[in-house]
């Protein structure tokens, strides 16, 4: 998402829907935006919110319609295959924090086991100040811990790092935690693909059970590639 602002006509072109439901949805309180004019303008950080959002209370199926708004609005430079930026040096299998905060700073560390992030400390406090806002753990015990900007000045490329505790943690969702994934984007287009096709991977029915079975970072590893190249097979992208 490079520009700054949308229009009716634009958003409704990126979002793949009629600039009548793009007038509609805002009317209704149902997309963020703002009259300028007496014309509505959209905020392309705010839709990235939007997304996200809708990205963290969505289904397969939903969450296959925005990985497709998103391959229409982006380009090839934010495409990303967890093969990239996910490697057995940004996988700790057990993760041995026991605290939110020790969570947070073992994670932003793994991830600089990959010299893609170069100041993990930066990024843990960023990924802290998003926890207090609201913490990103969910109800099947798997947080998805990111900072709420991307950390673009203090990152070479993407990373994806994840830790598997042996029990699970108190970290603010319904259930304790045992699965973090730590996604560090570069931008919020690239953030919201990975955020898109990791929560795809983790709705598989047996995803989890798998990650909570392994037993090194290398079966870890293979349970999430082989998950996305199912994906791939499937035609679903």
């Amino acid at each position: 998402m490079q520009r700054s602002d949308f229009d009716i006509d634009s958003l409704a072109a990126f979002l793949h829907i009629t600039p009548a439901q793009v007038s509609k949805m805002v009317e209704r309180g149902r997309l963020p935006g703002r009259k300028v004019g007496g014309k509505w303008r959209f905020s392309a950080a705010e839709i990235h919110h939007w997304l996200e959002e809708r990205i963290g209370a969505s289904d397969d199926e939903d969450l296959v319609a925005v990985e497709r708004i998103l391959d229409r609005g982006s380009d090839a430079a934010t495409a990303v295959s967890l093969a990239e930026v996910l490697t057995t040096a940004t996988i700790a299998v057990p993760l041995s924090a026991r605290t939110r905060s020790s969570v947070i700073t073992s994670m932003c560390r793994l991830a600089a086991q990959s010299g893609w992030l170069w100041d993990p400390q930066q990024m843990a406090d960023a990924v802290k100040a998003r926890e207090s806002l609201h913490p990103t753990a969910l109800d099947n015990g798997v947080a998805l811990l990111h900072p709420r900007r991307p950390q673009s000045a203090i990152l070479a490329q993407a990373v994806v790092a994840l830790g598997i505790t042996s029990h699970g943690l108190p970290f603010g969702g319904p259930v304790p935690t045992d699965v973090f994934f730590l996604l560090a984007a570069t931008s919020d287009a690239e953030h919201l693909r990975l955020l898109a096709r990791v929560s795809r991977i983790i709705g598989m029915p047996d995803v989890l059970p798998r990650l909570r079975g392994a037993m090194s970072a290398d079966e870890a590893l293979e349970v999430m590639l082989s998950a996305e190249a199912s994906l791939r097979d499937g035609n679903i992208t």
